[in-house]
């Protein structure tokens, strides 16, 4: 039996944290009818499992730095798989949001140090490819949780599908420990702590504009597209669609994300310009967002299907910035033992922008009285995220003339 691809193994291990992000939208109408979870509720619990990223993402990335990245993804599955089982037996909304967050710790702890692993793991000549499919973690977990979603819900129950998706990341978590080497970074003969210590490497990592960079691109994309694919259930069933349907054309728009990611890799490994490829998908995120939001003159039919495109075009495309920013990171990071950290800083800017963007997404919604200008919010991180492109190509191009 030919053995698996440890690097495939590390992008599994990804994907199973991922669930838990992608299996909160299609539950959310449950929750709000058994638990009365208000919209703004739903924005936060939508964004909380981003929490931990938002404060400690640069912390556990120095620890991951330390500690070795296969034991913090390790027992970032482990966390992911109790806080689920435990989120089961919920019974209102407190109790959820505090495991939620739980939830994100783990996930924080599954998926910052996965890129440093994939790069220990894999030939040199590979890395590109392999980053560009590692970016695609979350879309393969949040479709597969908004498409299976519904139907777990419907046939077990949504505290059933909690138990499930932990059980899952249980048994990934095991896989990863028994398979992954262990000689790590942190498993080498320490080095002098006045050159390789945690202070040393923070300072060296906040210093330098790369990891900056590519912290506030991932912030600009991230809560741009949690915020459309997380209310897009909702905003479908809203309009009339059943649930099992809404969940399957979420989950088709969150899986074509994935052709954005693996053709950044693919493009990167041509010697396509990163920030061509950041400057497509943040104008296609505008563009779709506008699509799908706005309020569309013509045939109602005609209508949703402009609007089903938008969304499309808005995740497959902008599938570009992940697959593009992972491979940028291992290169823009300051030195070898400070990719984890460098991860961390660009997961905490992803995890802020994750955090912010449903609830401010909701908050235009109620105000105004329905989705028609939500774009609003998109479009501004889109663009904010082309000016940060643009700086993208300078210090590239600096680096490229020293």
């Amino acid at each position: 039996m030919r053995k698996i691809d440890p690097a495939i193994l590390v992008v599994l291990g990804g994907v199973s944290a991922a669930l838990h992000v992608g299996k909160l939208p299609t539950a959310l109408p449950v929750l709000q009818e058994t638990l009365g979870v208000t919209l703004v509720e739903a924005g936060f619990l939508l964004s909380l499992v981003q929490l931990a990223g938002m404060t400690l993402g640069l912390l556990v990335g120095l620890a991951a730095d330390q500690l070795g990245t296969k034991r913090t993804m390790v027992w970032g599955l482990a966390i992911v798989s109790v806080a689920s089982l435990l989120g089961a037996g919920a019974t209102d909304t407190a109790t959820l949001m505090v495991l939620r967050a739980a939830e994100g710790f783990g996930f924080l702890l599954a998926s910052m140090p996965a890129p440093g692993l994939i790069r220990r793991l894999v030939d040199p000549s590979r890395i590109t490819l392999s980053l560009g499919l590692w970016g695609a973690y979350m879309p393969i977990g949040t479709a597969m949780a908004l498409l299976f979603g519904p139907l777990a819900i419907a046939w077990i129950g949504w505290h059933a599908w909690w138990v499930l998706l932990g059980a899952i990341s249980a048994a990934m978590c095991a896989w990863l420990w028994l398979v992954i080497p262990a000689d790590d970074i942190a498993d080498r003969p320490d080095e002098s702590p006045g050159r390789n210590g945690w202070p040393q490497r923070l300072r060296i990592t906040l210093s330098a504009q790369g990891p900056w960079l590519m912290a506030l691109s991932f912030a600009f994309y991230s809560s741009q597209w949690l915020a459309v694919i997380g209310f897009l259930p909702s905003v479908y069933t809203q309009g009339g669609l059943a649930p099992a349907l809404a969940g399957a054309a979420t989950a088709f728009a969150a899986a074509v994300n994935i052709v954005g990611n693996v053709a950044a890799g693919r493009l990167l490994h041509r010697g396509i310009k990163p920030q061509r490829l950041l400057y497509a998908g943040f104008l296609a995120m505008a563009a779709g967002g506008f699509l799908t939001f706005a309020a569309l003159p013509g045939d109602p039919a005609v209508v949703a299907l402009i609007r089903f495109a938008g969304v499309l075009l808005f995740s497959m495309i902008g599938g570009l910035i992940p697959g593009t920013l992972f491979s940028l990171a291992v290169r823009v990071s300051p030195g070898e033992r400070t990719i984890s950290t460098t991860m961390g800083w660009m997961q905490q800017w992803s995890a802020f922008g994750q955090f912010l963007g449903p609830p401010a997404v909701a908050w235009v919604a109620m105000r105004v009285g329905g989705w028609t200008w939500s774009w609003l919010v998109t479009a501004g991180c889109a663009f904010a995220g082309i000016a940060t492109a643009f700086m993208v190509g300078r210090l590239l191009q600096k680096h490229h003339t020293e």
